[in-house]
């Protein structure tokens, strides 16, 4: 079996596979060390918005958090200690980048840049929603340094510069109050405002850690009560309006009482509902910008010059520094990778060709034996990924163990299967807050290929025990 991906996704179904005694696995990644997205995520300020005792496998859990919301460096100690304590690293050929998949012979040829060919009889990618990041499509070039939140220049001093800031999704909240602190002067290019609410955050003390330590249920309880927060505001997302509107107004409350400028609060009202784009966390983001170091220009970008930015008015903003935080290509599921199947079909221009879509999230008729984990439409609007990621992962351990039990070689979702769940999946997001404006939730076309229209509780039903009447299993070539 092979897992593409060292991140929380790929390590979590390798530990899932051990425990259920396959014991052939291998995970390549094309960087040196494990972390996904924690390990190339580096910008200052980078954290999750998600309370560490939830944002954390439940079968390793960790009762010495610094913080409630965790920062990247924490998160990542946390997946490369849980990953050496659990024998996962010892499974991960690093330095492998994958090009492509094809099936062949009942088996799975995986192509690599170094011209390596893995053969394996399961395959599992864990690439991720956010690896790939996402530029706008501006023309011009800048003559100074330029890059991308998600690939952060740290050899760049900011000290003193002009810097320009392009984007205002959840990573800019987070850096744009570090590179105020340090620059003279910092240009925020805003397409839409974002809604933000505080973020209920504190350090944890000796006392929190040895209470942890020795009273195992306390930890327990706690990331109990956390999920069943996050649930709350997974169902504000997908239809209960008297949730939504509370957390609307916890962000109103919030932008007047950070941002006392009426004119600079105008610019940063939102006229969209809560949660058709992220919702973010953060309690320095609107202060920052209303300090006098800062601007926020809301006028659209007609071109990179090499000295700065200049806007549809004809202004031309001065910069020494571009950084981009425009987020990720998300909607591009497996992108750059081409699979192919048993008949030579490619999976984006045949299944996928419409949008991305794969019952539960995982699998995908005409690809025997592919299990993708944070597949299409199993993106949440709040509450941890993992929960999702560990249901898949049961997924995948049920459909093998009915195929080792009944000595079947091959797996495969029956297409009527796969197209009733892609039905009332589409057909319930209809009615979600998603579809009442742009975001990277949904294709150009306007279908939402990332988002599951449920509580997590619904999914870990459905995905821990799949109905193997909606798969074909056969003994394969």
């Amino acid at each position: 079996m092979l897992v593409i991906g060292a991140g929380f996704g790929g390590l979590g179904a390798a530990a899932a596979l051990r425990r259920a005694g396959f014991g052939e696995v291998t995970v390549v990644e094309r960087a040196d060390r494990v972390g996904g997205v924690w390990r190339d995520n580096t910008y200052p300020g980078a954290a999750c918005d998600v309370p560490s005792p939830l944002y954390s496998w439940s079968w390793a859990p960790r009762g010495d958090w610094p913080r409630r919301y965790s920062g990247q460096a924490d998160i990542l100690d946390y997946l490369r200690r849980t990953a050496d304590e659990h024998g996962l690293t010892e499974l991960v050929r690093f330095g492998v980048e994958v090009t492509g998949a094809r099936h062949e012979g009942g088996r799975w040829h995986v192509d690599t840049v170094g011209g390596e060919v893995f053969t394996a009889d399961v395959l599992v990618p864990s690439v991720g929603l956010f690896s790939r990041p996402a530029y706008p499509a501006v023309p011009g070039s800048f003559d100074g340094p330029v890059f991308h939140s998600a690939r952060w220049d740290h050899g760049v001093d900011l000290r003193g510069k002009r810097v320009a800031v392009i984007g205002t999704g959840a990573s800019a909240v987070q850096f744009v109050p570090r590179v105020r602190e340090q620059a003279a002067r910092v240009t925020v290019f805003q397409r839409t405002p974002p809604w933000v609410v505080p973020k209920p955050d504190r350090g944890y003390t000796r006392l929190h850690h040895a209470v942890f330590r020795r009273f195992p249920l306390v930890r327990a309880a706690g990331r109990r009560g956390i999920f069943w927060m996050s649930e709350l505001l997974n169902s504000a997302l997908t239809g209960r309006p008297a949730v939504t509107k509370a957390v609307e107004l916890a962000a109103r409350a919030h932008l007047r009482l950070r941002v006392r400028d009426p004119e600079l609060r105008a610019k940063l009202t939102p006229d969209y509902p809560v949660g058709c784009k992220r919702l973010l966390f953060s309690n320095d983001y609107l202060p920052a910008l209303a300090q006098p170091n800062v601007d926020v220009v809301t006028e659209r970008i007609a071109e990179i010059t090499p000295a700065g930015v200049r806007t549809d008015d004809g202004v031309e903003h001065p910069a020494d520094v571009v950084i981009y935080g425009t987020g990720f290509q998300t909607t591009e599921f497996l992108a750059p990778l081409r699979i192919t199947g048993p008949d030579g079909s490619d999976l984006r221009e045949r299944a996928w060709a419409g949008g991305a879509r794969a019952h539960l999230g995982l699998t995908v008729p005409g690809f025997p034996n592919l299990f993708l984990m944070y597949g299409p439409n199993t993106n949440l609007g709040g509450s941890s990924i993992i929960g999702m990621l560990e249901a898949q992962a049961d997924y995948l351990v049920t459909v093998l163990r009915a195929m080792r039990e009944r000595g079947a070689r091959l797996a495969e979702v029956r297409a009527e299967a796969a197209a009733a769940f892609d039905a009332e999946v589409q057909g319930r997001l209809r009615s979600t807050v998603w579809t009442a404006c742009d975001s990277w939730y949904r294709e150009a076309s306007g279908r939402i290929t990332t988002n599951w229209p449920g509580l997590v509780t619904e999914y870990r039903r459905r995905a821990t025990a799949p109905d193997l009447a909606d798969f074909e299993l056969t003994a394969g070539g």
